[in-house]
């Protein structure tokens, strides 16, 4: 029973090691007093006013220190949708896929704020803004996934989350919304590069379910969001699936006209 938990553990070794990191730096962080918090989450974050001035070690540190709320509330579902990631795509891809959204979409949006406070558009205070924690790591994980759900239900995964990032990003206006979407589009690229990922078993279903809920809720963290995501989630679903399953009949179709003339699909 003991080895069984081991080996189960080492399938998800990153998963647990960043987990446990996770506990002992924000229970760290929470024995201090308000002035020293304020003071780590200050010289941790990935805001302008730190990258311009050579603070690159941030883009490291700021995944593991979290400012959102008691950490029992959103460990869980952080680890269920990072363990899920690992069973399908293993630890490197893990990752891989984890960095290219907490760095890529770090930067993107660096870019797009240094711009925007430039031209004017936007006060210079949002160069100080805190800009700490784990969600452009965990929206790359879930658009990661995107590459792992079978055939038959991409097409309604991708318009679903597609379209919440767009909701999200409309009601929002925050440039942590946009940095959600811009991670989340971000996994899915890189995973299309992942290749085949490991079977589903019905524990990595169960996680699935949980850890998509727990990335749901942190791109859709406020009532009003949560509802008009919702409907434009399901109005994506529902577009995806038809356009894809137009062209999947039509496929079948052509393919079912080839084989009763006696012709084998993409021979001459």
């Amino acid at each position: 029973m003991f080895f069984d938990l081991l080996r189960a553990l080492a399938r998800i070794r990153v998963t647990v090691a960043y987990a446990a990191i996770l506990v002992c730096v924000t229970t760290a962080v929470m024995t201090l007093g308000p002035q020293a918090q304020s003071r780590i989450i200050s010289h941790a974050s990935t805001n302008l006013h730190n990258l311009s001035r050579g603070h690159l070690g941030t883009l490291f540190v700021s995944a593991f220190v979290i400012d959102a709320g008691p950490i029992y509330v959103w460990l869980p579902g952080l680890v269920c949708l990072l363990a899920v990631a690992e069973l399908m795509w293993r630890s490197g891809r893990l990752v891989v896929a984890f960095a290219a959204g907490h760095i890529g979409a770090t930067l993107l949006v660096a870019i797009g704020l240094t711009a925007a406070v430039e031209l004017g558009w936007m006060s210079s205070d949002v160069t100080r803004a805190t800009d700490v924690g784990m969600s452009y790591g965990a929206s790359a994980v879930l658009g990661a996934l995107t590459a792992a759900i079978p055939r038959r239900w991409q097409p309604a995964w991708t318009g679903w989350w597609i379209a919440v990032a767009v909701a999200v990003v409309g009601i929002g206006r925050d440039f942590t919304d946009v940095g959600h979407a811009v991670a989340l589009i971000l996994g899915m690229v890189v995973a299309s590069r992942f290749g085949r990922a490991t079977r589903w078993s019905p524990v990595s279903c169960l996680l699935l379910i949980v850890g998509s809920s727990f990335g749901y809720l942190m791109l859709a963290n406020s009532g009003l969001t949560l509802i008009v995501a919702t409907c434009l989630g399901l109005t994506g679903a529902a577009f995806a699936e038809v356009v894809v399953g137009r062209r999947r009949d039509r496929e079948e179709a052509s393919r079912a006209d080839a084989l009763s003339c006696g012709l084998t699909p993409g021979v001459a």
